[in-house]
């Protein structure tokens, strides 16, 4: 846990729950894990993605009440996308919305004008046609919105999937690879409900100032569901999709997860874990045992990460779900006073809450039972070489410079409005559209040293998979973490970065935190690759 900067455990019950927060709501425990729908680029590669306004209940609230969401091709998230590696993935990216919205394809390899970044708007009506040339190890990435200004409530929203990268040269059987039975798309997120089942985005105050977080823990759009596994080994894909929450994972009864791959492809070995920690952004492949026939509970540790503040205190109530702001609701924005953030429900004498259950499914068989000692599809290790010139990035977070925060127009009444009311920044400089902070040039090397000096930020880069050499002085050695594009940054970290697809000025390449609020109000930065 991140506990060196400003984590005040039971100091919150200082501010009043408001009075719709207030009142149990019934959201069920025990509902079977979705698996979201697999679309796989055929031999044409083309695939179709649609930004919808949607519905969604993620429990039975009272009534069983919907909730507006976004979506892809679905009331709230998207599909699983499959794509090949010596493939050309070409999507229909279709915008239905009323706003603009772009879709990076977080984790690929490909130029900018096809990234998905703040430069690749697609109005409403609009359809964008981006063709991708896959030629990177087999992953898991992810694909989400990133219009400036307004990603997080965008992808609070539901604008989000997973996308899985094959490489059909080097298939490895040693792993389970049966898509929603041995091999599990595992969406983590958070997320802030009324008493009666609706969805709240209330980025304001100090809200915006940790990142929005909310009070149930949803996978694929459930709340802690139960996924049914065969008695043997399982891959669970894991991705931290929350706005701004770091997870902490690790299972009650004690049982390892063995990583096989993070970002960037899978690891040389597996590597035990009894705890695993995911910021926003990162992800996981870890491979389970449950051949003992047990029914298992994942949980997470509180999320202790919060700017150093002075008089201002974390608030996360001893025991109280929920914690709250002061002032009324505007369909799901516009909280005033000190904006909102909540703990989900402890169930560990340490605050850890729950995720999700496992429970073993005699009708399904097992595919693999034997941990393998070694993995054949690896991604290859670090050839980078010296590095040609150093970098340095200060992440600042400064503080609230008056009025408030909150998203963009969408779910029934989201009110655009003040992201310039948080001074975050770069090297001291906020995001500027029309600003290029750096220069790369293509095949070079170069060591960015990245620091946090006020709390921990996951920092990502666009384009390209770096190795971590450093954190806070540290090696890190490369077999534990492989290949990674978001990495957290507790203190200093040193990473080495090549870059090998172009990004002009046009449609440029990022950098910044991936604590959405925090990107949303300054802390990116942009660059070309020529």
């Amino acid at each position: 846990m991140h506990t060196r900067r400003g984590l005040l455990v039971g100091a919150a019950a200082a501010l009043a729950v408001p009075a719709w927060l207030r009142g149990a709501w019934a959201a069920p425990h025990g509902s079977a894990l979705p698996i979201p729908p697999l679309a796989q680029a055929g031999a044409s590669g083309a695939l179709r993605l649609e930004a919808i306004d949607g519905t969604h209940t993620f429990g039975a609230g009272r009534g069983g009440r919907g909730t507006p969401t976004l979506g892809f091709s679905q009331p709230f998230l998207g599909p699983v996308l499959r794509v090949q590696r010596g493939a050309t993935a070409r999507i229909d990216v279709q915008n239905g919305l009323r706003e603009a919205i772009t879709v990076h394809w977080h984790g690929l390899h490909v130029p900018g004008e096809v990234d998905g970044g703040p430069h690749n708007e697609i109005a409403p009506g609009a359809t964008w046609r981006p063709a991708l040339e896959i030629d990177q190890p087999a992953s898991t990435a992810w694909y989400h919105a990133h219009r400036h200004g307004v990603t997080g409530p965008q992808v609070y929203g539901g604008l989000a999937g997973l996308l899985i990268v094959d490489d059909p040269g080097a298939a490895d059987a040693a792993l389970p690879r049966r898509y929603g039975i041995d091999d599990l798309p595992l969406v983590l997120q958070d997320r802030l409900f009324t008493a009666d089942g609706r969805m709240v985005y209330a980025a304001r105050g100090m809200a915006a100032m940790m990142g929005m977080r909310g009070d149930r823990i949803v996978v694929n759009g459930a709340i802690t569901p139960v996924a049914g596994v065969p008695a043997g080994l399982v891959r669970l894909r894991l991705l931290n999709a929350c706005n701004a929450r770091i997870l902490h994972l690790r299972f009650e009864d004690g049982r390892a997860m063995h990583q096989v791959g993070s970002e960037g492809g899978l690891l040389p070995r597996p590597v035990a874990r009894r705890t695993l920690t995911l910021a926003p952004a990162e992800r996981a492949e870890v491979l389970v045992d449950f051949a003992d026939g047990r029914a298992a509970r994942l949980l997470s540790a509180p999320d202790g990460n919060s700017p150093m503040m002075g008089g201002m205190m974390g608030m996360r109530g001893g025991g109280m779900g929920r914690v709250g702001g002061m002032g009324g609701m505007g369909g799901m924005g516009g909280m005033g006073g000190m904006g909102m953030f909540a703990e989900p429900e402890p169930v560990a004498a340490d605050g850890a809450f729950e995720v999700m259950r496992f429970a073993v499914e005699p009708a399904l068989a097992a595919a693999v039972r034997t941990l393998p000692q070694r993995l054949a599809q690896a991604a290859p290790a670090p050839r980078l070489g010296e590095p040609v010139r150093r970098r340095r990035f200060v992440l600042d977070t400064h503080g609230m410079m008056g009025g408030g925060m909150m998203g963009g127009g969408m779910m029934g009444g989201m009110g655009r409005g003040g992201m310039g009311t948080m001074a975050m920044s770069i090297n001291g400089r906020p995001f500027d559209m029309a600003r290029i902070d750096l220069a790369a040039r293509r095949g070079e090397t170069e060591l960015w040293e990245v620091r946090a000096s006020d709390m921990a930020h996951p920092f990502h880069v666009h384009g390209t998979s770096f190795q971590v050499l450093t954190l806070n002085g540290r090696p890190v050695d490369f077999e534990s973490t492989g290949w990674k594009d978001t990495v957290l940054v507790d203190g200093t970290a040193e990473l080495l970065v090549r870059f090998s697809r172009g990004a002009g000025e046009h449609a440029p390449y990022m950098f910044h935190c991936h604590i959405l609020e925090h990107e949303d109000a300054g802390m990116m930065g942009q660059f070309t690759v020529a």
